[in-house]
């Protein structure tokens, strides 16, 4: 029995059970077995290689569009790592960093209206990233709470709700749609990509906004992280298509609960107007920058894996 066989008769019972339970009677993984054997595992082997030749934690990032599969992708990573390879696995989304509905609306009020929606460079709150981050490496470790987002209600939430972490990890994986993300030059910013750049931001003054942080505290932070690996959708409108099928799955898990904001199909695709700009120049350059390229095609699945270093 091979190494690769090894780690998929330890880790399949769990793989399984978490597929199961983000299946719906319409939405089910195919191929999962494929997915493990053939992409999964290698690609912790070749994290665990990584790993090894550090003398401290390894920090990863996973970057892909909306609805690319990054929550999934990291989570069954955070199984294998945990499960065969005994690593204690810090996960979490950039998703989570973002600034309250509160500070939002504040700075909705001082630069431009726009930036109450959340999403683009300069919603997150990056020194709550690097604190977190900063106390994760410690020798000293002490215990702390890593904050959680709730989409739903558009916000964080209490502090009672949030994860502990109470070991210090051997691998951090930060996922989020951005990571990684390059700004554009000016003259790129002046042609609007969509509809909601032409009309609602004339000026210039939001893309500029999220520009100059793409430029400063975004950068700084995505130099910290010593692998990327990218999840490469074939094209804007299938994150699109993705985006409105992780809503729909969003809206069936919250159906009972009350004062959920779920989007509808004419809000999601006003949505992804915020993250089309930044998400086409990151089909451009995360190719050439990320460790591994995770090609995906029109059905969701992962077709070919590239090992850039």
């Amino acid at each position: 029995m091979n190494n690769i066989e090894k780690c998929y008769q330890t880790i399949k019972t769990d793989c399984f059970s978490f597929f199961r339970k983000e299946e719906t009677k319409s939405e089910r993984f195919d191929n999962k077995k494929k997915m493990l054997k053939k992409i999964l595992i290698p690609l912790c082997f070749w994290i665990i290689n990584k790993n090894k030749n550090l003398s401290r934690t390894l920090f990863l990032g996973i970057s892909g569009g909306q609805g690319s599969g990054k929550t999934t992708i990291t989570k069954l990573l955070k199984i294998i790592l945990s499960k065969y390879f005994k690593k204690k696995v810090c996960t979490m989304s950039i998703d989570d960093f973002y600034k309250t509905l509160d500070e939002r609306q504040k700075l909705s009020k001082k630069k431009h209206f726009l930036l109450k929606t959340r999403g683009i460079p300069g919603t997150h709150d990056i020194n709550f990233i690097f604190n977190l981050l900063n106390n994760l490496k410690k020798n000293f470790f002490i215990r702390t709470h890593m904050p959680k987002f709730d989409k739903s209600i558009d916000d964080r939430l209490k502090k009672n709700k949030w994860q502990k972490i109470t070991k210090k990890p051997d691998i951090i994986i930060l996922e989020g749609w951005c990571i990684g993300a390059k700004p554009q030059m000016f003259s790129k910013l002046k042609k609007p990509v969509n509809e909601l750049e032409k009309y609602e931001d004339k000026k210039m003054i939001w893309r500029n906004f999220a520009n100059s942080n793409l430029k400063r505290s975004y950068k700084k932070l995505f130099s910290k992280i010593d692998k990327i690996i990218f999840l490469k959708v074939p094209n804007f409108s299938l994150i699109t298509k993705w985006r409105l099928k992780q809503e729909k799955k969003l809206n069936l898990k919250n159906k009972l609960a009350k004062n959920k904001k779920i989007m509808s199909h004419s809000e999601v695709l006003r949505f992804v107007m915020f993250y089309e700009r930044i998400t086409l120049q990151m089909f451009l350059d995360l190719p050439k920058i990320a460790s591994v390229v995770m090609c995906l095609n029109n059905n969701h699945e992962i077709k070919k894996v590239y090992y850039n270093n």
